[in-house]
């Protein structure tokens, strides 16, 4: 349980679902973990659960929108802990049913795109400048949403295919610096906060196409997010990868030829 033993983890939109499963599991393989968001009771609440866990951790405002607050987290960070080594690029505005492209207005877009492109970018940007010195790790939560055009969230998926091009294009300018930059693409993923809004005939489709019998869990996100922050993974980097129980390597036509007991036509 000592993977990332002493390592100072940042990882941004951690008061609520996966960003509280990658805080958790990082703080149980010994990380000093910074628990930041907009909502301090609720980062508060994770931080106490840490504790209680045996871990290390600490919560610090922050607001993906807002660049002056992201300066502050680093520059605090780095105050109280002395570095920086790892940081999860999880904040994001998720927006799933933002419409098609004639339907979305222009304050649609940029929002979406201040959130979960130009916050992902200026949090990396603030990162290298205290990685460049030791080295680090950078992890962007991506989403499945980018791989393939959908009847919907538009903006939501554009701005996370931008993430994945950022994921490539940090791997390649800072990997002679020894900092390495991965971005792990989430299927659906059900947690405590979600789980009652999402609606089952949502669920049953998913459930569908998935290769395994059940849905996605923040501690599925926090496994890979460990590996990538920790030593082990020293010689990957560039990498995207899916963690949705196998939805996006078939066919899409495998769930209905399933409710048609057939494989093929």
């Amino acid at each position: 349980m000592n993977r990332l033993l002493d390592k100072v983890v940042i990882v941004t939109g951690s008061t609520s679902g996966i960003g509280i499963g990658i805080a958790r599991l990082c703080a149980k393989e010994g990380a000093k973990v910074v628990v930041c968001g907009r909502r301090e009771e609720k980062g508060l609440a994770v931080v106490n659960k840490i504790k209680e866990e045996g871990g290390i951790a600490s919560f610090h405002y922050m607001d993906i929108t807002d660049t002056n607050s992201i300066e502050a987290l680093f520059k605090d960070t780095k105050e109280l802990y002395g570095k920086i080594d790892v940081l999860v690029n999880n904040a994001a505005n998720v927006a799933l049913k933002d419409g098609r492209v004639d339907e979305l207005t222009v304050e649609m877009w940029d929002a979406i795109f201040e959130s979960d492109m130009r916050g992902t970018f200026y949090t990396t940007k603030v990162a290298l400048t205290y990685m460049l010195e030791n080295g680090g790790s950078i992890i962007n939560i991506g989403s499945m949403a980018s791989t393939n055009g959908d009847l919907s969230s538009t903006a939501y998926a554009c701005a996370k295919a931008g993430v994945d091009m950022l994921t490539k294009s940090v791997a390649l300018q800072y990997g002679k610096k020894n900092i390495r930059c991965n971005c792990i693409r989430p299927g659906l993923i059900v947690t405590p906060e979600n789980d009652a809004h999402v609606p089952q005939v949502l669920k049953d489709i998913f459930l569908s196409n998935i290769e395994v019998n059940r849905y996605g869990c923040p501690e599925d996100i926090g496994a890979l997010a460990v590996y990538f922050a920790s030593d082990e993974s020293s010689y990957v980097t560039g990498q995207i990868i899916n963690v949705d129980g196998g939805l996006n390597s078939h066919v899409p036509t495998v769930a209905q030829f399933r409710e048609l007991g057939k494989r093929t036509w």
